[in-house]
């Protein structure tokens, strides 16, 4: 069943469409990745959906309730982790979680028993009492996440949740989603530019360049959409620039990089001959200790389907 029903969205600024008829659902328990490139138009559509902007077309449905006809009770239902830090600095995180949640209608024991909640759930119950400027990036995106958590949202968007922070920081988000969508069930919308990041958390899928769809669906359905393209690493040693254009040369192959102790390939399976690959390496009596092969990553699937980088 979809708790999320994003609906033919369109969304100009001027004469720029931002958001170009944009449709997907997502079901109650995904994870779900919203991925692009900056400027894509990610955080734009997340505004749509939280209220914050107007559409010029389309509707969301937040668990049956339209964003457009009934706005309170679609937005009831949501809890936002935005790009930006939203917290007051000169008072401490209890102060915050206090302020925040009184604008969430919470009160007396019951918004005191949510503030510790929160506080245990994204590590934060000994900084309590610590003042909000100092703290690092990373410990304000924890405190930033623990205020969407307050009124217990069936949804929670991430919109960009690890900018900026310390590895340490980002594990523990990373964490944090996987722990609260598993034992509490919440559907999880995250948007980032980061592959990687949707790669290991996302089941769901939805990839957008310039304010269209790329590709949607299930993730390794999404994978596939890359044409049936594979990544070899060969562990080598003394391959050559002549030997890496000589593979680059092999039927199948569409890229080939010499890295310090191994060979790269970027291959298209149907086309691409194993055993023409070694015994060319043979014949240059190059010794090889091991062959990995994997699927192709996110980052890749975009720029097949895109023909550009992510980063771009």
């Amino acid at each position: 069943m979809a708790i999320i029903e994003v609906k033919n969205i369109t969304k100009r600024f001027g004469n720029k469409i931002v958001l170009d008829n944009v449709s997907f659902n997502i079901h109650k328990g995904d994870i779900y990745g919203l991925i692009g490139p900056n400027g894509a138009g990610k955080s734009t559509l997340i505004n749509i959906m939280t209220g914050v902007l107007e559409s010029q077309g389309g509707d969301i449905i937040i668990d049956g309730f339209s964003i457009k006809e009934n706005p309170l009770e679609a937005k009831r239902r949501i809890g936002l982790v935005p790009q930006e830090i939203a917290l007051m600095e000169t008072v401490s995180a209890y102060e915050n979680l206090e302020f925040f949640g009184a604008l969430y209608h919470l009160k007396g024991p019951l918004l005191k028993k949510r503030i510790t909640e929160v506080l245990e759930l994204t590590g934060l119950e000994e900084k309590r009492k610590e003042k909000v400027k100092k703290f690092s990036g990373g410990m304000k995106r924890r405190l930033n996440l623990a205020v969407a958590l307050l009124h217990y949202p069936e949804i929670l968007i991430m919109d960009e949740p690890t900018v900026g922070i310390d590895p340490q920081s980002r594990n523990h988000i990373f964490e944090f989603v996987k722990n609260i969508n598993k034992e509490k069930g919440t559907t999880i919308l995250y948007t980032s530019h980061y592959m990687e990041e949707v790669e290991l958390l996302c089941n769901e899928l939805f990839i957008m360049d310039l304010g269209k769809e790329v590709a949607s669906g299930e993730k390794q359905m999404v994978k596939s959409l890359a044409g049936g393209n594979s990544r070899i690493q060969l562990k080598t040693f003394g391959a050559t620039r002549e030997t890496e254009k000589s593979l680059r040369e092999l039927k199948g192959v569409k890229a080939c990089q010499i890295e310090e102790d191994s060979i790269v390939l970027m291959i298209e399976d149907k086309e691409f001959q194993l055993e023409v690959l070694l015994k060319i390496l043979e014949q240059k009596q190059i010794k090889i200790k091991g062959i990995n092969f994997q699927e192709p990553s996110l980052e890749e699937v975009f720029l097949s389907l895109t023909g550009k980088s992510l980063r771009e």
